[in-house]
């Protein structure tokens, strides 16, 4: 049955739920950034970065890098996480001795990065390459089927806000171009995979598996590691120019 309200009706519904949808992004209003904002971002946070450069270094970073990224601050410059990575780009390309390692597609790059992904950065930055594992059922005769693919706890050791997206960071940085998972290679190191493997996260796996009949429970060791690019990006962005000196 269809019922045809009237057009003061229609109205009435639709001024609501235009107040409630205003109500909803108010807040979001006050995190752009406007001019101010982005000036004392340079003169205290990029300053800052650049306290021990010769003067002699500092030179006009090149508007490839410096206007997107200028622009790009005006929406995620309130998040402190991504607003640091800006920050030690903006540095580097101000840095005549580091401009190089300024890409202009680092700032998309960016762009396209979420507070939780910066995080994971930070971690690749200081270790390079992480384990994963896939889990899975061998079957009988033979046979097997991945049940949990690319297991790791990257994200509770970055700190993570959400670490159960870990899966969704990693499969997105390294769509990125800055992350890998090279085939047929794994860590070489004691107790790199045991953790993984006995992780509290995978009991309820194990379990089920272990009250099913012919099959039992099976790990792929695997690794994900910077490529090239990604230790650039590293360089550029993530380790912080008080630290690169």
């Amino acid at each position: 049955m269809c019922f045809n309200l009237p057009p003061s009706k229609l109205a009435k519904g639709w001024e609501t739920v235009a107040k409630t949808i205003h109500v909803a992004l108010a807040p979001i209003s006050g995190l752009v950034w406007g001019y101010e904002h982005i000036k004392e971002f340079v003169e205290s946070k990029v300053a800052e970065k650049l306290k021990n450069i010769p003067e002699e270094r500092i030179q006009t970073p090149s508007p490839l890098v410096a206007v997107p990224l200028l622009e790009s601050l005006r929406y995620s410059g309130h998040e402190e996480t991504l607003r640091e990575l800006y920050a030690n780009l903006l540095a580097t390309s101000i840095d005549s001795e580091t401009a190089k390692n300024a890409h202009p597609g680092f700032v998309p790059i960016l762009q396209s990065m979420s507070p939780g992904e910066a995080k994971i950065m930070r971690l690749f930055a200081s270790e390079g390459a992480a384990p994963l594992i896939d889990v899975k059922v061998n079957l009988k005769p033979k046979g097997f089927k991945i049940i949990v693919r690319n297991f790791s706890t990257i994200g509770q050791n970055a700190g993570c806000a959400h670490p159960e997206l870990s899966p969704n960071y990693l499969d997105n940085l390294i769509r990125l171009g800055l992350l890998e998972i090279p085939p047929n290679r794994y860590i070489i190191a004691d107790g790199m995979y045991e953790s993984l493997e006995n992780s509290p996260q995978l009991a309820e796996v194990k379990k089920q598996v272990e009250a099913a009949e012919d099959v039992t429970l099976g790990f792929d060791k695997k690794k994900i590691e910077l490529t090239d690019l990604g230790k650039q990006f590293c360089a550029a962005c993530v380790i912080d120019k008080n630290i690169k000196g």
